[in-house]
């Protein structure tokens, strides 16, 4: 038996898999990050320790397992979150989780065309290397991601993956490696760094008080993991370039494997290393998922499965009306902190439905916007897989296949990053030889959505009044 855990922002998840990597039981424990000011988010990684034993123990007891039968832990989970920790590898306060904003000022004046070209980063707050900055570069003995941070809790080893470093603002993707300008730059010394290897590399065995921590006996194999950007694309099967993933949750997350390098000179999207090798061109994300939830709360639907319903009422192009999915800043077709979400097109002959299929379609013209990028920088992208929550959707399915005039795979299993921790660990021991075989495995069983010519050359239409509505409005966002 092997196990994967996904350490989200709002739960912690395990899941117990077979020789086959097929989920034989899994468990969650829910917990919530802290906004102590505007700007500001947190979360004491205190409850991702204490979510361990019980999400893991839930795991194995609905796959009618005992500890003793699980051969290796994977652990994916959130990106771009910082933890300070002291010599002993303990916490010194909480981890600066990925929407936390408060270091804007630690990239000003930094050379961005400079960085992005080394590190196929922008230059942004989000990343961990801002963080540290915020919160000097002396003040820890390290500084963890939430992944590493919970492995060198487990284990004592202070290492994180490709994957994870390549978000930190302080790695050049060519030398796979940290950058000493990028040190230098930020005032962080390579010391108080996790050490880089392998997503499927061994990072040590569980020891006393990691096993009483995660309640799997000591001496159980921990793979070294990776961000769940990553562990996502990987548990639906994405292992090689040709594939894109579109994960929709709150927020939502599109991006596509590469073989090579890709450095977007107009920063619609990073590029990070990925798992065997690889590199993972992507968009961070949107209020997509978080729209939804908006929608319902300001029109009346009592779910998404109701503005479904209302929305495959109305025609493709929503009768005119077009929706900017701008709720929390612009991320596509541009990345504009301060730009605002807008409806354009209402008429006393719209009803709610044309305005909950705008809401749908300006999420997928968004992901049009990347997925055309991708394209744009030589990357292939011969189809897109939905993950997560909004993937049940069948409409929001066909709309995305017909916006983008590319086939659409839903997989049986949506809910993908703890599988992908799990695959990580059944290669780190020894189960699978590469990831590219156990992906293989994972991508078996998908529901392909094809796109619908007549109604694609609609949305071309749709699709233009989306891109000229953003023009016209960008005057605005920088308005007082």
């Amino acid at each position: 038996m092997i196990v994967g855990v996904d350490i989200g922002t709002q739960s912690l998840k395990a899941v117990a898999v077979d020789r086959d990597l097929r989920v034989a039981g899994e468990a969650s424990v829910a917990y919530a990050p802290h906004y102590p000011r505007p700007g500001w988010a947190e979360q004491e990684p205190a409850l991702w320790e204490a979510a361990l034993a019980p999400a893991i123990a839930g795991a194995l007891a609905a796959a009618n397992a005992a500890p003793a039968d699980v051969a290796a832990l994977g652990i994916a989970g959130q990106l771009d979150g910082c933890v300070p920790v002291d010599a002993a590898g303990a916490a010194l306060g909480p981890c600066l989780i990925w929407c936390d904003r408060r270091a804007v000022d630690a990239v000003a004046g930094l050379p961005v065309d400079a960085l992005r070209r080394s590190t196929g980063l922008v230059a942004d707050a989000s990343h961990m290397a801002a963080k540290i900055r915020w919160l000097g570069p002396d003040r820890a003995a390290r500084f963890h991601q939430p992944v590493s941070y919970v492995v060198a809790r487990l284990t004592g080893e202070h290492v994180m993956d490709h994957g994870h470093a390549s978000t930190t603002m302080l790695y050049d993707l060519a030398a796979r490696d940290y950058d000493d300008r990028w040190l230098a730059a930020f005032g962080i010394d390579r010391a108080r760094l996790p050490r880089i290897a392998e997503a499927t590399d061994v990072a040590g065995a569980l020891h006393a008080e990691g096993a009483a921590l995660c309640g799997l006996p000591a001496g159980t194999l921990v793979a070294v993991g990776t961000g769940d950007d990553f562990a996502t694309p990987l548990g639906a099967g994405i292992a090689a370039p040709g594939a894109a993933a579109c994960v929709l949750g709150t927020a939502e997350v599109v991006g596509a494997v590469s073989a090579g390098v890709a450095i977007d000179a107009g920063a619609l999207v990073e590029t990070h290393a990925y798992v065997g090798g690889l590199y993972f061109v992507e968009n961070p994300g949107w209020l997509a998922g978080g729209a939804i939830e908006w929608l319902c709360g300001v029109a009346g639907f009592a779910d998404a499965a109701a503005v479904d319903a209302a929305a495959n009422t109305a025609p493709a192009g929503a009768g005119g009306v077009t929706f900017v999915p701008a709720l929390s800043g612009a991320m596509a077709p541009e990345w504009i902190a301060t730009a605002r979400a807008c409806l354009y097109g209402l008429t006393a002959a719209h009803g709610r439905e044309h305005v909950a299929r705008a809401v749908l379609e300006g999420c997928a013209f968004a992901m049009r916007d990347v997925i055309d990028r991708v394209r744009e920088l030589g990357v292939d992208v011969g189809a897109i897989r939905l993950l997560g929550g909004g993937a049940r959707s069948e409409l929001w399915a066909q709309i995305r296949a017909d916006v983008a005039r590319t086939p659409v795979a839903v997989p049986a299993r949506v809910d993908t990053c703890a599988l992908g921790a799990a695959a990580i660990a059944s290669v780190a021991a020894g189960r699978w030889p590469t990831v590219a075989a156990a992906a293989a495995r994972l991508s078996a069983g998908a529901r392909s959505v094809e796109p619908d010519p007549a109604r694609a050359d609609r949305y071309d239409e749709a699709y233009a009044r989306y891109r000229a509505l953003f023009a016209a409005l960008r005057p605005l966002f920088s308005a007082p």
